[in-house]
């Protein structure tokens, strides 16, 4: 492996690995002794091991737009990604502090309103968001807890600097990953721990399972806990059944639930179960057919009264998507100055609000410069990478943009930081980006769970598994 490593050569970019002269950064150098001691066979070898161990815990995730087939691997990298304390520290007060604003920022908009009324964010961006639930309006959640579990996920652009480039409030996946990650990493290659005592991570889905016992109703001392999830043909199913059975609790699907006199019941094989939280892997339109879309079996009839009248806590609340609108998410740092009164530690890339006419037009006449997203798209999807795209595929935006500017925001082009990553037998520089997951009970916390996503092809920046990406373990080192 040592001439892999000597012949690795970062681009112009910022390398996580290597400094400025090409040599390994502090803290990666005992990573890069063990891995130039490592014959080339014996890291093959590896590799196709960790490949074999994910196949039979099936660790996989679904591609609906691919007709050959759904089921796929996620693609994990051997070679992990490690952040020092004091990155790691501004990251955690960064992302605590903007989960703090945006939970703020739902409860105000479903009350008192604050924030529209002094004009800091507009009233139809968020009246028109295809995600503001207008039967959350002054109901009251436990705790005023919103945003019980989040990924932000961070870039860091040409200079080191970490931006935040989009908020996962809704149902944000991929801790599976990070779990799975370490336990395989471990399991298979031991050798590169050799001189690392990265933070564990394994102790996240008890951090969890914490998280939402103390934002349980008050009606109970031991609350039970159930994860909602729509089934096995959802992408994300492998983490709800990982998540269920680390957690000790009930893994639920709309059919086991039924609600008397607003109450929430789980079947069981000894009868009926009371269920006072859950923690939902479905979308707000599929959580209850009487308030919501009414051909959905995904969730259950009454579901949303029992919430509304306290007997159930549901995680992530009802509506949380206004928060993580795409469209809304220019405004995040005025949120933090307006509710914490304070600057925000971490930066959002700028962004450009296709609602104004002046900037429409510089849009427009720059597509092949910039990034184009749809507001409520996620994984990868409804996306225009200009400077890759097209002369048609710039046109149909265009003409998109110009229908409905509110469904679409602009970004310049960022330079996602780079990482030693394995490809086809040699070590080469690939883009990654990074997703903490925040939770949220009586009070926030950072737990050292992070999902570092890879661009596995030559110059990509989409690091989406959707969009052909992968994965690393990442380590987050201690004092």
């Amino acid at each position: 492996m040592q001439a892999l490593l000597e012949g690795y050569v970062s681009q112009e970019l910022f390398d996580e690995f290597a400094d400025e002269r090409g040599e390994p950064r502090p803290h990666y150098r005992a990573l890069a002794r063990t891995v130039g001691a490592i014959s080339t066979s014996d890291f093959r070898h590896r590799v196709e091991m960790v490949n074999s161990v994910l196949l039979q815990r099936g660790v996989t995730f679904t591609v609906y737009s691919d007709a050959r087939g759904t089921e796929r691997i996620l693609p994990f990298d051997l070679l992990p990604r490690i952040i020092p304390v004091a990155d790691w520290t501004q990251i955690a007060r960064g992302i605590a502090q903007r989960v703090r604003a945006l939970n703020a920022f739902l409860h105000d908009v479903y009350h008192e309103q604050r924030i529209l009324l002094e004009g800091k964010v507009p009233y139809d961006l968020v009246y028109s968001s295809a995600f503001f639930n207008r039967e959350m309006l002054d109901v009251r959640v436990a705790g005023d807890v919103y945003i019980h579990v989040s990924g932000i996920d961070l870039i860091r652009d040409v200079s080191g600097r970490y931006l935040v480039l989009e908020d996962n409030l809704r149902t944000p996946s991929g801790i599976s990953y990070v779990l799975e990650n370490r336990d395989v990493l471990k399991r298979s290659f031991p050798q590169l721990f050799a001189e690392y005592m990265p933070l564990p991570v394994d102790d996240y889905p008890i951090r969890l399972r914490e998280a939402l016992r103390r934002v349980a109703p008050a009606t109970t001392d031991d609350p039970t806990i159930a994860i909602l999830t729509p089934g096995i043909y959802n992408s994300a199913y492998f983490e709800h059944t990982l998540l269920a059975r680390r957690m000790g609790v009930e893994l639920v699907e709309g059919q086991d639930l039924i609600v008397h006199d607003n109450v929430v019941y789980m079947r069981t094989t000894r009868g009926l179960s009371r269920v006072d939280v859950i923690y939902r892997r479905v979308d707000d339109d599929y959580l209850d057919p009487l308030f919501f879309r009414p051909d959905s079996a995904l969730g259950a009839a009454g579901l949303f009264n029992a919430y509304r009248a306290g007997n159930v806590t549901i995680a992530n609340a009802v509506g949380t998507g206004v928060a993580d609108d795409k469209a809304v998410y220019p405004y995040v740092p005025a949120m933090i100055r307006f509710y914490l009164s304070e600057e925000p530690i971490l930066d959002n890339v700028p962004t450009y609000d296709l609602g104004d006419l002046r900037q429409r037009r510089h849009v427009i006449e720059h597509l092949h410069e910039l990034v184009v997203k749809r507001a409520t798209a996620s994984g990868g999807y409804g996306m225009l990478m200009g400077p890759a795209s097209t002369a048609a595929e710039r046109a149909a935006f265009a003409d998109a943009i110009e229908a409905n500017p509110r469904e679409f925001i602009a970004q310049p082009v960022i330079q996602l930081s780079s990482h030693p990553t394995i490809v086809e037998g040699e070590i080469l520089p690939r883009r990654v980006d990074l997703r903490p997951f925040v939770l949220y009970g009586d009070e926030i916390e950072c737990p050292p769970a992070a999902l570092t996503r890879v661009a596995l092809e030559n110059g990509s920046l989409v690091v989406n598994s959707s969009q052909g990406g992968g994965s690393k373990d990442t380590w987050i080192l201690g004092e």
